[in-house]
């Protein structure tokens, strides 16, 4: 199966401490899902934030962090909270159940497994799964792009910022604009405009390589790359990758007072978050370089780090 196919399939994260059950889940289940694996509670939710699987199996009995505190920390946490999980368990009391079930568990499936009911589970779930993202897509995603639109942007640099200040990770965030955007529509005309747009969220899609990052036209010709767990210097590097990609595209541009084709401006800020700041700082952050990529030829990328270097 290659990258391409890969990229339709559900991605189910399976959380057990014990290799047999890993195992016959992972052979189960593999022929039409991507698998990933995580042994205890800390593993599962380092997976599922980077990840973003569209299910997660969850045993209950693991040493350390048992399945029912993992659920709860996952459902807790904005960027997980919406992500399906079904409790693998030997359980059988009512009460157990419902107590998974009141912390957000949306299904059980007991052991010794049945693998038809298995199946049958997963496959109901991940189909909830597609039609809830389905009806999230109309009112977060932008219909000329497919990307994500400006809404869905700022919950989501909001959920960034508070994880990552949490966490103490870093977070990176890119804003581009497409040189002299304006000229661009008053040479070729609006519809023009309008796939010059497309064709550059298709290559901003593409520069996009895992599951957390996340990509968004923030309005007219500006777009937003939110890169978690990323520093300054991986921030540019991904930056430069995004310039280089549209440049690459060759799209005619004669009115452009840079070059022949479109090209784009960057602005990069990174921060480990602080309490000290807010995500509004770090977005204006992003403004200001910016417009200092701008006010220094354009086609090119600026960076610079708020609160601490990292």
């Amino acid at each position: 199966m290659d990258s391409q196919d890969n990229r339709h399939r559900s991605r189910i994260l399976i959380v057990d401490d014990e290799r047999f059950n890993l195992t016959t889940l992972n052979e189960l289940l593999k022929p039409d899902h991507q698998i990933m694996v995580a042994m205890n509670g800390q593993q599962a939710i380092k997976a599922a934030i980077a990840q973003r699987p569209d299910l997660i199996l969850l045993d209950i009995n693991m040493p350390e962090m048992d399945g029912y505190e993992a659920c709860q920390l996952l459902k807790a946490d904005p960027i997980t909270q919406n992500i399906p999980i079904i409790f693998i368990t030997a359980l059988s009391d009512a009460s157990d159940e419902t107590r998974g079930l009141e912390l957000g568990a949306a299904d059980y499936i007991t052991k010794p497994f049945n693998l038809n009911v298995v199946k049958a589970r997963v496959n109901t779930q991940l189909r909830l799964k597609y039609q809830s993202d389905l009806l999230e897509s109309l009112a977060f995603k932008d219909g000329l792009t497919g990307l994500y639109n400006r809404r869905a942007y700022d919950e989501q640099i909001e959920k960034e910022w508070n994880r990552c200040m949490r966490s103490g990770e870093s977070l990176s965030l890119i804003m581009l604009d497409v040189d002299h955007f304006k000229l661009y529509n008053d040479s070729y005309g609006h519809a023009m405009g309008d796939e010059c747009l497309r064709r550059i969220g298709s290559a901003l899609s593409s520069s996009s390589r895992r599951a957390s990052d996340f990509v968004a036209r923030y309005g007219g010709e500006e777009f937003v790359v939110i890169l978690p767990n990323t520093t300054r210097n991986d921030a540019m590097r991904v930056a430069d990758q995004i310039r280089e990609s549209v440049e690459l595209l060759n799209i005619e541009h004669k009115s452009s007072k840079v070059t022949d084709h479109v090209t784009l401006s960057l602005g990069v800020i990174s921060a480990v978050p602080i309490s000290e700041y807010n995500a509004k700082k770090f977005v204006e952050g992003a403004d200001d370089m910016l417009y200092k990529a701008k006010s220094m030829g354009r086609n090119r990328a600026e960076g610079a780090t708020l609160c601490k270097a990292i």
